[in-house]
């Protein structure tokens, strides 16, 4: 009969396989990705225990260190979707310590990497510029061209939302490069989005959408929805900038059917701002401040403070709008006080809003 440590590793074998099936019918995309949603749901309270039990019992053998290091990187793709933000900070942190005593540079920079992808959605931009260059670091002395390719993408993205869009720009350039030299198609569809975003950042709406059907094109192609509902967002945000709210709106709605049938609840957010944004063009003030609210509910719930702060602003000049200038004074406050803690350019934004909001005659201090 066998004892308690062998029937754990076996249910930790067991969970572990379990959750690189999943991932991997979630990469498949199309049909099987509602497949992968259903089995990692049904499954995740089991898949918790098992990494939970592997961990505690890491420093006992390097099977079990083994198992905990790997959880992470067998649902890279669905924990980013599934799993609070906390949590998933915990769990890396530890891999990456177990990655590092096994000697497993390669895993340790993914780990790394995933980590900073983490810290950079709760809003901590330098912690994340320093676990990317660590696990550049790593790819680049492996020669390791697909995951090099992941880092001066993160990186760029980080750089892109603290205002250094050039720099972002050639990051992501020489991404794609070494992406395309691969064939990393995934990679090169989120790359593409990414570039979009920033080309919109330079006012350069037209070449934004050009990267946005491109990443679209590829996205639909090799089934990946995650990517195209990115893509679809980010075109109806090129739409929008170059005037037309309809069809932006259109993109906007698609895009939402796709992140509510995966779970993507960042994505979903996201795209109640930017319907809120278009409604608030139209001048639909009442229903544009409804979408603002629903992203400010989301989120609070995922603890999204950039989220928050951008949907608290929003929410801000439509209040002001209405007439009600000391809510919106107050909503704007708010935004700015994350903005700041964050770092985020988008304080500098918020603070030129209040400073001309102070010289209006009904707004209490």
């Amino acid at each position: 009969m066998p004892n308690l440590t062998e029937a754990g590793l076996r249910h930790a074998r067991h969970y572990l396989s379990v959750t690189w099936e999943t991932d991997r019918r979630y990469k498949q995309g199309g049909d099987s990705v509602k497949q992968a949603l259903y089995l990692f749901d049904m499954e995740w309270g089991n898949i918790q225990t098992a990494q939970r039990w592997a961990c505690l019992k890491a420093d006992e053998g390097t099977s079990t260190a083994e198992l905990c290091t790997t959880y992470p990187q067998a649902g890279a793709y669905l924990l980013v979707l599934r799993q609070p933000i906390d949590e998933r900070i915990r769990w890396l942190e530890t891999a990456i310590e177990i990655a590092h005593r096994l000697g497993n540079r390669p895993l340790e920079a993914v780990h790394l990497g995933n980590l900073g992808l983490a810290y950079a959605a709760r809003g901590e931009v330098q912690r994340a510029i320093e676990l990317y260059e660590q696990a550049l670091a790593i790819d680049r002395q492996a020669s390791d061209k697909r995951n090099e390719a992941a880092d001066l993408g993160n990186l760029a993205n980080v750089y892109d939302g603290l205002g250094q869009t050039q720099r972002a720009i050639e990051f992501y350039e020489q991404a794609l490069v070494l992406q395309q030299e691969v064939g990393d198609q995934r990679g090169e569809g989120y790359t593409l989005t990414n570039l979009g975003i920033a080309y919109a950042n330079l006012n350069n709406h037209q070449r934004a959408a050009e990267c946005h059907k491109q990443a679209l094109n590829i996205s639909r192609e090799i089934g990946d929805r995650r990517n195209e509902s990115l893509a679809l967002g980010n075109l109806g945000i090129a739409y929008k900038n170059m005037g037309d709210t309809l069809r932006a709106i259109e993109s906007y709605e698609e895009a939402l059917v796709i992140a509510k049938e995966i779970g993507d609840r960042r994505q979903e957010g996201n795209l109640l701002s930017n319907l809120g944004n278009a409604y608030s063009i139209l001048g639909q003030t009442e229903r544009a401040i409804e979408y603002y609210e629903q992203h400010l509910n989301i989120a609070d719930e995922i603890g999204d403070p950039r989220g928050k702060g951008i949907s608290l602003f929003n929410l801000g000049l439509m209040l002001y709008e209405r007439g009600d200038l000391d809510q919106a004074m107050s909503c704007a406050k708010t935004a700015w006080a994350i903005f700041w803690k964050i770092e985020s350019s988008l304080a500098a934004v918020v603070q030129a809003q209040i400073d001309e909001w102070q010289n209006q005659p009904n707004v209490t201090e």
